[in-house]
Formats: structure tokens, sequence, C-alpha cells
């Protein structure tokens, strides 16, 4: 697999907005881009979007590959008196990671309008309260590009309470590097997308049906949680991988997941993994999350799956999001291995 396809693929999902609550736009790519390649996706009632790779075998021994596509983001929670947005988050993030970022406002209508999310008052020649302020949802705001002057001013656009903001992912590809926000998960839906570009390109066959699934829910955590093909024994969560001081995992290896917040992962499939990783001789770390969860860990509340969760080593987590070429090509040669063995 040639990396451009990769990369280009992480490029498109990373810039079509998705907030979770609001992938419609993504969720459509998706399946045009499936459509393309010959394959037949369709969406459950959550707007999951799932893909039959393989549906040839009639033991009950299937396989779900996952990644999400739903993002962090923002939402009108007021307008203000002075024509500026209060907010609220879409996910889990330190407010300070989003500050200064231009965003997007979609209305309940379908217009758009650009802004910043930033400090109500965000001049340091003004006070010292640019320094001094925590980040909490008090002191800051968006600030709309439009000539508004108060909160009816905003209300004549269309804006209201419950529409949705998606923050500038601000894509770059420097020296290897795939820097931009939402690496969390497109990079992992872009590498599933390009194995199954590959696997219709090659016609590769399978002794047992394969589902790829993309989820849309995954960061307020139940994407997983319903919907499922039938016939599934096992399930692999194709996420991102920690990288922290305590950690062995880098921006630039794939990362094997034993255990997170939801308790440790299905042993014989993680133990596959890292057979097949050794194997391959790729670069990976296993390692231990304790504030994460995966759509596997929400999926096995429900289902009677064997879990795993791994995925390319994705630095600054939340914020504006760093990963190697490296890994997301060891990371499509695992899955890629584990599928055909």
């Amino acid at each position: 697999m040639e990396k451009d396809t990769i990369i280009n693929y992480i490029k498109d999902l990373c810039t079509t907005p998705s907030p979770t609550g609001f992938t419609k736009k993504c969720e459509k790519y998706l399946i045009d881009e499936f459509e393309k390649l010959g394959y037949r996706p369709y969406q459950n009632n959550k707007g999951n979007v799932i893909v039959p790779i393989s549906e040839k075998s009639s033991n009950n021994d299937g396989l779900i590959l996952s990644a999400h596509i739903d993002t962090l983001g923002l939402m009108v929670r007021s307008i203000k008196e002075n024509g500026c947005l209060q907010v609220t988050t879409l996910g889990g993030f330190p407010l300070n990671y989003a500050e200064f970022e231009n965003v997007k406002v979609f209305t309940r209508e379908g217009k758009e309008y650009s802004g910043v999310f930033r400090l109500n008052e965000a001049s340091v020649h003004g006070s010292d309260f640019p320094r001094t302020s925590k980040r909490e949802f008090e002191d800051m705001e968006v600030v709309l590009d439009e000539l508004v002057k108060d909160d009816k001013d905003v209300e004549k656009l269309g804006i209201f309470a419950g529409d949705f903001i998606a923050l500038d992912p601000r894509f770059k590809y420097s020296n290897g590097f795939i820097k931009s926000r939402h690496l969390d998960d497109k990079a992992s839906s872009g590498v599933l997308l390009a194995l199954a570009k590959e696997i219709k390109e090659k016609n590769i066959e399978f002794n047992r049906n394969i589902y790829m699934m993309f989820t849309v829910f995954e960061e307020v955590g139940h994407g997983a949680s319903a919907g499922h093909p039938k016939g599934v024994r096992d399930m692999i969560a194709v996420d991102m991988g920690v990288v922290y001081k305590d950690l062995k995992t880098k921006d630039f290896l794939v990362s094997i997941c034993a255990k997170d917040s939801s308790g440790p992962y299905n042993y014989d499939l993680t133990n596959d993994l890292i057979r097949i990783a050794k194997d391959i001789d790729i670069d990976f770390a296993i390692d231990v999350y304790p504030f994460y969860g995966s759509d596997a860990s929400a999926a096995v509340s429900t289902y009677d799956y064997r879990h795993a969760l791994v995925g390319a080593g994705i630095s600054a987590s939340h914020g504006y999001e760093r990963v190697h070429e490296k890994a997301l090509l060891s990371l499509f040669d695992l899955l890629k291995t584990y599928i055909t063995k």
C-alpha cells in the first residue's frame, strides 16, 4: 500500500467536520468512498457506517474492525448579550486545548458561520486576565466573524442554542509526521479505508466474515453499543495509542493496549496481535491506559465478543495531535496480516 493513499484518506477525513452528534458529512464521505471501491456499506439506526468486507462464511466466527469518525467539538449553550457564543464541550478535553482555534458553526437550518474560540478579554494590553485566567467556560466564548453587536443580531443569523461547532483541524504533513486535530480516530479510519482498498484491488479472499464499522458516538461512550451484524465473535477497536511519560508507546510506534479503564482486553486475541507484530517485525509497544475507553469495551457490555484494542501512537491526545507515517504503515501491515492469516 502506498503511504500516499493512507495519508490522503486521513486528510480527507480530518478536514471533513464531524463533531459528536453532527457526523453526517463524514458518514457520507465514507459511504461514497466505499461504494467507489465496490463495497455495499449500510448504516444502523445510530448512524454507524457498517461495511461488509467478506460475508461468505456460515460460521459464527466473524470479525469487526472498528474505528470512530466522531470527534471532539463544541456546541452553542447560549447567546450572550454581547453577541458572542457561550459553549459546552462535545467530548472530553481541557478548554485551553482549543483556545484561539478557528471554528465553524453549523445551524439547524443548514447555514455555516466562521469564528474563533478565545478568552472573553483576550488582549494582553488590556489587563493581566489572559495570563491569569483558568480557561473555564464562563471566561471563554466564540467570537463570530460577523458584524453583530448583541444576541438579537446573532439570532437573526439563525444561530441558536444546540448548534454544533467544529474546530479547525489544521492538517499538516511534515517530514513524515501528520499534525492535525482529530487524528483520534480519523488516522485509524484512514488506515481501514486503505486496507479495504487493497483488499478489493488484490481480490483478497477470507475464510471468515469480516466487517468494518465506523462509529459516530465513541467520544461520548456509546458508539458501538448496538446495531452490530450477526455472527461476530471477535472485535478489534482500531483507535489511538497514548503517548505519555510512563508508557512505551510513541507517535512512531503501533500500540497494543492490554487494559484500559474498562478492564483488561481479551487475553488470547491480544496475544494474537502481539505475536503477529513480532512475526512481521514491526515496532510496537504494549501499554495500559487508565484514562481510556474504546468502542470494543463499549460493545462487550452487550455482545459476547472477544475484544482487543490496537492503534498508531498519537501524541498530544485530544489536542493538536501528531503521528508518524511509520506507525500508520505498521498498523496497516499488522491488520492486513491478522485478517489474512
